[in-house]
């Protein structure tokens, strides 16, 4: 009877907080009674239909497996690498992705010297130079769904002027053809001896 009124409170907006809870219990507030069989006002009812996801597909075929994805990212500004990096490592954390390294690989200076005037004054020069700086992540044992969820988030998020390389290291079986040294199989020569 309690849990009666306490439903009756909520769908008709009691003095409670009004919290994600109770909205939801709102929306999906029954009678108790199910003799009487009705519905409370703005309720509605889910029906036990098979819930698919056209997204989702499910195979048989295994896992891809890899090693190592290694994301190399390049831009112009380091302060953007550096922001980057926080949201590259902080979206691998919160999808369990064991990360092994993380650094900065050297930066590539690429100087232009031109001269000042047209003419003459040969001495009188300009220099301008492109800054490239570099970013490294390396992720380890990762499948091929998370490599595929992770990348897709992360390079719909890269800052403009920035570039990404990625290189994966699949990890496959041992071929069946070589799983057994050629030594093994091969029939015993009889060794002999030369006397001289």
């Amino acid at each position: 009877m309690a849990a009666g009124w306490l439903c009756r409170r909520l769908c008709q907006g009691s003095a409670f907080p009004v919290s994600y809870a109770s909205r939801i219990m709102q929306k999906q507030c029954f009678l108790l009674n199910s003799s009487l069989g009705a519905r409370l006002a703005g309720s509605h009812v889910d029906t036990q239909e098979p819930k698919t996801n056209p997204l989702i597909s499910i195979s048989d075929e295994p896992e891809i497996l890899y090693k190592r994805l290694s994301l190399l990212v390049k831009g112009h500004d380091k302060a953007v690498l550096d922001s980057y990096e926080y949201f590259a490592v902080l979206a691998a954390k919160e999808l369990g992705i064991s990360i092994e390294k993380v650094y900065n690989p050297p930066k590539k200076i690429e100087r232009l010297t031109l001269l000042k005037s047209v003419h003459i004054y040969k001495k009188h020069r300009v220099q301008y130079e492109m800054r490239t700086h570099y970013l490294c992540l390396e992720l380890k044992y990762i499948t091929g769904s998370t490599a595929a969820v992770y990348l897709e988030y992360v390079q719909r998020n890269l800052p403009e002027g920035v570039a990404m390389e990625v290189k994966k290291t699949k990890i496959e079986k041992v071929p069946e053809h070589i799983k057994e040294p050629v030594w093994d199989t091969a029939p015993q020569v009889e060794e002999t001896q030369v006397k001289s």
